[in-house]
């Protein structure tokens, strides 16, 4: 009997680890699957880390075909997108001003190498921003844009390198959404180890600290992913100028109407 409760718990702890350190990734990061239209999005690749991650580029309406852009706007998606969905929409948000839109799939999604980690988000981040900081003219702005989980990356990348400014909707504290959400019914024990392998570089509050760039801050106060009392912990800790607005909505909102307008005069 002893040795059959030794290896029901055997089992029961290889489970956990499999849980812990592979769906737990997939949870979080869950882009999807198969062939995605890009519309007039333009295809490039860029190597970071060792490896090659796609990316998703689109121009504004106000820049010319043979311009060089005055501002390039580096996009993270969020859980379950693909760049391909939204590189023309990002574009479109930024129609008023010569802008080129980035906006990179994840390594382990669309057509980017490597596996589906957590792990392997912040190397092939900064490594777009550094190739799109070799391209640009001197001087030239890079602002870093983001929804939910992509806003993790976006912060990341604004603690480690110069950016103009941050747009950051729904922002996300990982390690303490998933304590503060899903502990309770597991007494914290897979919710602190899930919280514990998020990586250092992702962790939202301690990137926020060291940021000095201004900020758009996008708040839906009817989110119930990432709840508000969330949302509100990045803005809080952001080190930067920031302003902002409530969106009266959902944690799938658009920014649409006048809050679109709204978004742009925060923008100017």
């Amino acid at each position: 009997m002893r040795r059959r409760w030794k290896i029901a718990a055997t089992i029961l702890l290889v489970l956990w680890i499999v849980f812990v350190f592979g769906v737990s990734d997939l949870l979080m990061l869950g882009p999807r699957p198969g062939p995605v239209d890009a519309g007039s999005a333009r295809r490039q690749f860029v190597h970071a880390n060792r490896r090659a991650v796609e990316v998703w580029i689109s121009r504004s309406d106000w820049l010319r075909r043979d311009e060089a852009p005055a501002g390039y706007v580096l996009e993270f998606c969020g859980n379950a997108t693909r760049a391909e969905e939204i590189a023309q929409y990002v574009a479109q948000r930024w129609h008023r001003w010569p802008v080129e839109v980035w906006v990179m799939n994840y390594p382990g999604a669309g057509g980017s190498e490597g596996a589906l980690r957590l792990a392997n988000v912040a190397p092939a981040a900064l490594g777009v921003y550094d190739e799109v900081r070799r391209r640009a003219r001197p001087n030239v702005p890079i602002f870093v844009e983001a929804n939910s989980f992509g806003t993790t990356a976006a912060l990341c990348v604004a603690a480690r390198r110069p950016v103009a400014g941050c747009v950051l909707h729904d922002p996300v504290p990982l390690r303490q959404l998933i304590m503060g959400r899903y502990g309770w019914w597991n007494l914290w024990l897979v919710a602190g180890t899930v919280a514990w392998h998020v990586p250092a570089e992702l962790d939202s509050l301690e990137n926020a600290r060291h940021i000095s760039a201004p900020a758009v801050f996008i708040l839906a106060d009817q989110d119930d992913f990432v709840g508000p009392r969330y949302q509100r912990m990045v803005l809080e800790a952001y080190a930067g100028e920031t302003r902002g607005f409530v969106l009266d909505g959902r944690h799938w909102s658009s920014v649409e109407g006048n809050t679109a307008l709204e978004l742009e005069r925060q923008l100017d």
